[in-house]
């Protein structure tokens, strides 16, 4: 009677290979062992097509494709980052002689094997066992991983990790992965470092330095990632994180250097040539932003992993360059991808931006100022984020740059500015998107200091004694502004100085009530919208992919 494991009757194979010969060998032994049904691809864009819109139970990819710049491990790495491939998949990666060092040290990046060609039928078989076993002996943590159950999940890993059991050190990792979704950083990064001390891992470090920057301490996380690079330079998911630690410091030539590494170590990655091109437009670089984001479209239009703010950045370069036809290439796309998600609100609030544009390029300045006042209308609205920010505020600046100001353009530039300048990395990025009219950039700096004066002062209330008056000067000034740092400082007073405020309870309401609707999460951006952090693994669930907590910054 066959085992679990060696039931294949009710599975389903994809099998990626250029040479026909090596992919007709591999689905005949498939075949053999009993394969539900086997799909073949020769080209990784049309394997990239399958895997995003189908779910396959094994997946055997060809290491290198010799036309084409990407490897199997550039496709399992895409996909893995944009959770386009859930746990219960079993991947292999096929390869042979020349790279077998490569894939062999991808197989601790939670690849599920490689089969080294020229291979037995009985060797494939012993891989696809193996493989098997693993996911059926973590199947609770699975399950409860596909119900949502992450706080379950994260502690049936603990048990695993800390009992040693089968598979522990995969435990381990789905573990922490799953704490660090859970917020519970210290937590993940306990046990990261407990993997690094039993088996020194690239992974394992690389999480030790994302949970020390999703705390906070981001110069900590930036030494520990130059020391992994420093010992691994082809690791590229360390130069995403690198790339976001030097976003958050302010660095952002060396964050945009970093980014380029990024993408140059994986050409063919849609998600990092988005981050890089996006980049590169707040950077100040437009003419290499057009490239890059143009490059990206042509290559990502049609993907799950294609982000459309990239269109819309791309629009803004072909106005600014004067380039009509490429403007109205932009306005295709747009409408190519809501013929496919007309629901997507999001997507049709981007269309709108591209739509001003065109209007814009085609001197109706009547219609663009009246879209743009619509918009400005929802500044103080809870679901207003950064990334609407930083779009009206560069529609803003192009109607400056024609010469056409709305009278009250300096009131709706400073409400943005006072709203969503937290940081000096997201103050430098809204600079940034308004930089073709300077006044309006050095408008979004001063509101930057505004707020650094408002947080200073009540700093030295609390800490001259009167932390009452601090919270009370904080939710005056978050009130007015929407500021998440003010309101979250605000929090951070009074949770510290509850005993010493003698309204604290009215207060704390207050606070609570401002935290809920405008809180961190509004004010915080996501180039290429990542669905999955660097270095981690695929938290998919249930039939969508699970979102991940957005970032400051690409990565």
């Amino acid at each position: 009677m066959a085992l679990p494991e060696d039931d294949l009757s009710a599975s389903q194979a994809l099998v990626i290979d250029s040479n026909p010969t090596s992919r007709s060998i591999l689905v005949s032994q498939l075949r053999d062992f009993g394969m539900g049904s086997v799909v073949q691809c020769a080209r990784l864009a049309d394997a990239r097509r399958q895997l995003e819109y189908r779910s396959f139970d094994v997946v055997l990819c060809e290491h290198h494709f010799a036309n084409e710049a990407s490897s199997g491990q550039d496709l399992l790495d895409d996909l893995r980052r944009n959770q386009l491939l859930p746990f219960s998949t079993v991947f292999i990666m096929v390869t042979g002689e020349a790279t077998y060092a490569k894939v062999a040290e991808a197989a601790e990046s939670a690849l599920d094997g490689y089969l080294l060609k020229p291979h037995k039928a009985t060797q494939l078989g012993d891989r696809l066992r193996q493989a098997r076993i693993r996911k059926i002996s973590l199947q609770d943590i699975f399950a409860a991983i596909e119900s949502d159950e992450f706080e379950r999940a994260a502690l049936l890993c603990q048990r695993r990790f800390e009992s040693k059991g089968l598979f522990w050190l995969y435990a381990a990792r789905v573990g922490a992965e799953l704490l660090l979704r859970t917020g519970k950083h210290a937590q993940a990064q306990t046990m990261y470092e407990a993997v690094v001390q039993a088996k020194t891992l690239p992974w394992a470090k690389l999480g030790v330095a994302r949970s020390l920057l999703d705390s906070g301490q981001t110069a900590r996380a930036a030494s520990t990632l130059e020391n992994l690079i420093s010992e691994d330079p082809s690791y590229s998911d360390a130069y995403d994180v690198m790339g976001r630690a030097q976003f958050e410091l302010g660095k952002f030539d060396q964050a945009l250097a970093t980014y380029k590494m990024a993408a140059e170590l994986t050409p063919a990655s849609i998600s990092r040539l988005q981050n890089l091109g996006m980049m590169s437009y707040y950077a100040g670089d437009r003419q290499e932003a057009e490239k890059i984001l143009d490059r990206t479209t042509r290559l990502g239009l049609d993907s799950k992993m294609f982000d459309c703010q990239t269109l819309v950045l791309l629009a803004f370069t072909r106005l600014e360059s004067g380039d009509r036809k490429g403007l109205q290439r932009c306005r295709d796309d747009f409408a190519r991808l809501i013929e496919k998600s007309p629901k997507n609100e999001r997507m049709q609030r981007l269309s709108g931006i591209v739509e001003v544009l065109s209007s814009i390029q085609q001197s109706q300045f009547a219609q663009a100022v009246d879209a743009i006042r619509s918009m400005a209308r929802t500044v103080k609205s809870p679901g207003f984020d950064f990334e609407s920010a930083s779009n009206q505020l560069a529609l803003m600046a192009q109607l400056a740059n024609k010469a056409i100001q709305l009278d009250e353009v300096q009131n709706f530039v400073d409400a943005l500015a006072l709203r969503f300048c937290t940081n000096i990395a997201l103050s430098e990025l809204l600079a940034g998107a308004a930089a073709i009219h300077p006044v309006y950039a050095e408008r979004v700096r001063a509101a930057h200091n505004q707020i650094l004066k408002i947080t200073e002062y009540a700093v030295s209330l609390s800490m001259g004694g009167d932390p009452q008056a601090s919270v009370k000067h904080l939710l005056f000034h978050g009130n007015a502004t929407l500021n998440a740092k003010l309101i979250e400082t605000a929090y951070l007073v009074l949770h510290r100085y509850t005993e010493k405020i003698a309204d604290a309870h009215s207060l704390g309401e207050a606070v609570h009530e401002l935290r809920t609707r405008f809180g961190t999460s509004s004010n915080r951006t996501a180039m290429g919208e990542q669905k999955r952090q660097a270095g981690g693994l695929t938290l998919r669930s249930g039939a969508t992919p699970a979102k991940a907590t957005a970032t400051a910054t690409p990565g």
